[in-house]
């Protein structure tokens, strides 16, 4: 495998992804596909502090659902349901990434305290990159071929391949986004998991992890309650831990770093015990497992 990189510049410094991150989701808005908790700004901020609490090393903040039968909200709409959330995510130390294709959301989000734009538009719009920019920020760069809150499924729209596609798009936004002075150290790559593909094509695409983790930046794993896993199982979005953790999984051994993911607590545990087994993470020759979680209590005991 190609060396991968060990940093990640952003607006808040250098993160070091020679290990998983995970990044824990905050959706700050009303109609999320996979999310029925409780969406108001109090239950978001409390979220933030429960995947602190849980290991998350990113929060990702966003306050504008991908689902394609919502319109798009106002910038300003994005604006007032995102900046409490990340006001507080800054005061409790958390970087900060937000989930916006809206250069003022970005550039307010930025002023707040955020340190990375995932951006789903995938990198064409200048002046939101220009935002970026200028504030030293980290870029997720989104593989995508059609607009924000719009789905197309075609067997036929990568005929040379999708990996082939991908490499071929990233390196093409590798070059407008270094005429912007945004660097490959401040770039991660993420192969857009279900935007613009069929869930057939989404696993075309994440078999290719490991060419595009041969780019030599970060690559992010957003394959949490992803549709081509409900496809595969046939499970609705709260069902699919067991297919998220199988494709967290695969994409760590490929190369990913940044786990990008609805259920922090349940991937702290699946990463631990993933690093242990690869002898990344150490295990004491004295471990044992304490008695009072070793059984289920009996009935009546609780």
């Amino acid at each position: 495998m190609t060396s991968l990189p060990g940093t990640l510049r952003t607006a808040a410094g250098e993160i070091n992804v020679e290990r998983p991150v995970i990044v824990g989701v905050v959706n700050a808005t009303p109609d999320s596909f996979s999310d029925r908790g409780d969406r108001s700004t109090a239950g978001s901020i409390r979220q933030v502090e429960e995947h602190l609490a849980n290991g998350a090393g990113i929060i990702e903040i966003g306050g504008e659902s991908n689902v394609t039968n919502r319109p798009a909200v106002s910038p300003g709409e994005e604006i007032d349901r995102i900046l409490p959330v990340v006001s507080a995510a800054a005061e409790a130390g958390a970087i900060i990434s937000v989930d916006t294709y809206k250069p003022a959301v970005a550039e307010a989000a930025l002023q707040a305290g955020a340190a990375i734009i995932n951006d789903i538009s995938g990198g064409g719009n200048l002046e939101l990159m220009g935002v970026a920019a200028e504030a030293g920020a980290g870029v997720v760069l989104m593989h995508t071929v059609v607009e924000p809150k719009t789905q197309r499924w075609d067997e036929a729209a990568y005929p040379e391949g999708i990996t082939a596609h991908q490499l071929a798009f990233f390196e093409e936004r590798f070059e407008t986004l270094a005429g912007l002075g945004i660097g490959r150290d401040q770039i991660v790559v993420d192969p857009g998991p279900d935007f613009g593909k069929t869930p057939a094509q989404t696993v075309d695409s994440l078999r290719g992890l490991p060419e595009l983790c041969g780019l030599g930046c970060p690559v992010m794993l957003a394959v949490s309650r992803k549709d081509f896993i409900g496809a595969i199982n046939h499970r609705r979005p709260s069902e699919r831990g067991p297919g998220t953790f199988a494709a967290l999984a695969f994409g760590l051994d490929c190369g990913g770093r940044l786990l990008r993911v609805h259920d922090v607590a349940g991937t702290r545990d699946f990463v631990q015990v993933w690093e242990s087994l690869r002898g990344e993470l150490e295990v004491d020759p004295a471990l044992r497992i304490a008695e009072e979680i070793r059984r289920e209590p009996a009935k009546g005991d609780v």
